[in-house]
């Protein structure tokens, strides 16, 4: 590191260094509302001001003791667990075939698998309610994990297509030579090396459903109020900090999948190195 650090020029030492004040800048500037939002969750007043009466943690114990708040948090959950095992299969078998799909049309149906992450969530939303609506899935848990599984679905197919591209195919025909079925050489040979894709494929899926709340407002009933959509509604309606406290766990969530990611892509890279 230091020796290519010795190596370059003074324009591009410079290039670099302002690269990196830069990046620290629009880092500073992207994490700085959710740093000050974490203090409030602490605070022992009755209203979201600064400077802070005092500390306490009243919000999250009222965030405990609600029904309304863990009957929201529990529905995440279902739907979020629900949705991502949904997704990982559906995505893996897309990115299969269209890994081997050797067609001229393979782009445009690329573009269409991925259009979810692609298109407005209200268009995708409106949609899904006009598809659901005459069905009679709105209002129902079945509805929401198949909404969400059509938007978490393509970060499982980028990440497992990503993988498959170092995969080398000869290994699944010679495990079919020696006579394994294509599913026991899919269990045996192909899963574990696309592993690593599928977990963080997995990770995205989960955290895309956990967070998502447009689709909710369209398509959710009384029944089926997940997390986002009652900060929503608690900051539409009646703006209480315990809605800070119900932020500051969602943020948790959201870093301890991320490091979990990280976590999967160096043991990834070490095991690489080691092969």
């Amino acid at each position: 590191m230091s020796d290519n650090a010795s190596l370059r020029t003074p324009s591009q030492r410079i290039a670099w260094t302002a690269t990196i004040i830069v990046s620290t800048l629009v880092f500073i500037f992207l994490i700085t509302p959710i740093l000050a939002i974490m203090p409030l969750s602490f605070s022992s007043g009755s209203y979201l001001t600064y400077p802070l009466p005092g500390l306490s943690l009243r919000w999250y114990d009222d965030f405990i003791n609600s029904p309304r708040w863990m009957n929201a948090l529990k529905n995440s959950m279902i739907i979020g667990v629900a949705s991502t095992a949904l997704s990982m299969v559906l995505g893996t078998l897309a990115a299969l075939g269209l890994a081997q799909w050797k067609s001229r049309f393979k782009p445009l149906v690329l573009a269409f698998v991925l259009s979810p992450v692609v298109v407005p969530g209200v268009i995708t939303a409106v949609g899904l309610y006009f598809f659901f609506a005459p069905i009679g899935l709105t209002g129902s848990y079945l509805g929401l994990i198949l909404a969400h599984t059509a938007l978490a679905t393509p970060f499982v197919v980028i990440t497992v297509g990503a993988t498959l591209q170092s995969f080398d195919t000869n290994l699944a025909r010679a495990a079919a030579s020696l006579g394994a079925s294509p599913i026991y050489a899919f269990r045996r040979v192909i899963l574990p090396l696309i592993l690593p894709g599928l977990a963080s494929g997995a990770l995205f899926a989960f955290a895309t459903s956990f967070d998502e709340v447009v689709i909710v407002l369209f398509m959710a009933g009384p029944e089926q109020r997940t997390l986002p959509r009652e900060m929503f509604s608690g900051i539409r309606e009646n703006i209480s900090p315990t809605i800070t406290a119900a932020a500051v766990i969602l943020t948790t969530v959201s870093v301890i999948l991320l490091a979990t990611l990280e976590g999967l892509r160096r043991r990834n890279e070490r095991l690489k190195g080691g092969g």
